[in-house]
């Protein structure tokens, strides 16, 4: 496998990264900037691609983040919702067609390099809030995908079924760097503890019985 992961510095696409060197496929790193409100996690994406040895490209699309108003995480006007995934409020955590637009980006990327996958770590958790991580989405992207261009490219989605607890068992298990992951929408210091996706980091380490090495404000 020659894959282009799609990679945030966050639990998720490292553990991704992780299995994936594990399996001995040819792996590059893509980190997209689409305008979100802070760069917490391009650093730390940065950092991790140094610990794994894996050769790795930040995309300046800042400016997408104008285009894509009205989702708390491009739109400062917009408050960023405290409390579990499962409540409505997150839902203005989503940023539109956010994963379309970057799983483009990556598919023309890794034809361009002669590579035959995408990698994206959605996961189980994320369907609820995101519609751009269910498993049909998933589907009717890898099929555009090879509409696309001549060449073949797959879609590789391992976690679509997993839950975020399995991620921590398994990046635990595989040695993964967690402890260097960001998740955090407030974009300190260190992680507030409160957003949406700190809470479910929580969550997952706790359900996954392993210790969390987070540093949080609260």
């Amino acid at each position: 496998m020659k894959a282009v992961i799609l990679f945030s510095g966050g639990l998720d696409s490292t553990v991704l990264a992780q299995q994936l060197v594990q399996e001995k496929a040819d792996v590059r790193l893509l980190s997209i900037h689409y305008g979100q409100r802070h760069h917490k996690e391009l650093q730390h994406s940065t950092r991790i691609a140094q610990l794994l040895g894996l050769p790795h490209q930040i995309l300046d699309f800042s400016s997408l983040g104008k285009l894509l108003s009205g989702s708390s995480l491009t739109d400062d006007t917009v408050s960023l919702p405290e409390g579990h995934y499962a409540e409505e409020s997150m839902k203005s955590t989503v940023v539109p067609n956010r994963n379309m637009i970057l799983l483009s980006l990556a598919g023309g990327h890794a034809l361009s390099i002669g590579f035959d996958t995408i990698a994206y770590a959605a996961h189980a958790g994320d369907h609820t809030i995101y519609p751009d991580c269910r498993p049909e989405f998933a589907n009717a992207m890898e099929t555009v995908l090879n509409l696309a261009d001549w060449a073949p490219l797959r879609l590789h989605r391992p976690f679509v079924n997993l839950k975020k607890q399995d991620l921590v068992k398994l990046g635990h298990k595989m040695g993964a760097p967690l402890n260097e992951t960001w998740s955090c929408y407030a974009g300190r210091d260190l992680h507030c503890g409160k957003c949406g996706t700190c809470v479910e980091r929580k969550e997952a380490f706790s359900l996954a019985n392993i210790p969390d090495p987070t540093k949080y404000e609260t």
